[in-house]
């Protein structure tokens, strides 16, 4: 069983990859795709959801995000879901939505995996709830470890935007 998942994954991740799909086209695919599953399937929703987000059709990918997430996602995909979720929240302007779900997956000793991922999004969340130093913060404190230089300093000026 795990081969079979793991070669539909192999596929739908071919559909992502193929840039010369038309948004209308990678929805049909990611859909036939979602199929094979069935209908409520997590993963499957998760990736119609992607689909429709990707497409810019938020308010479609919302709830196939929310049905995904509560019917249980591993661990990596449940963090990007609810990243996506939130993101796609934010587009659709439940700014405070957004920001409780990023930052409860920031937090998250879990989404370690992705923490650096949802700094990002808690970031953008919190610039549109018009906190941009405290979104410099965090996106200074993600971006911190990654540097070759500077490391100290950019992790000192992150904690002095916080207490501001």
């Amino acid at each position: 069983m795990a081969s079979s998942f793991d070669d539909w994954q192999h596929r739908i991740d071919a559909v992502w990859q193929d840039a010369a799909l038309t948004d209308d086209d990678r929805i049909a695919r990611i859909d036939a795709l979602a199929a094979e599953l069935g209908e409520e399937h997590p993963v499957a929703l998760f990736e119609r959801a992607g689909a429709r987000d990707s497409a810019g059709l938020e308010t479609e990918a919302e709830p196939l995000y929310r049905r995904a997430i509560g019917l249980g996602l591993d661990d990596q995909r449940r963090t990007r879901a609810i990243i996506q979720l939130a993101s796609t929240i934010r587009n659709l302007g439940k700014t405070d939505e957004a920001l409780e779900l990023l930052r409860s997956e920031h937090e998250r000793e879990d989404a370690a995996a992705l923490r650096d991922e949802a700094a990002a999004f808690y970031a953008l969340a919190l610039a549109s709830a018009g906190e941009p130093e405290r979104g410099l913060s965090i996106a200074l404190t993600a971006l911190a470890p990654h540097l070759t230089h500077y490391t100290r300093s950019v992790t000192g000026y992150a904690a002095e935007l916080a207490r501001d």
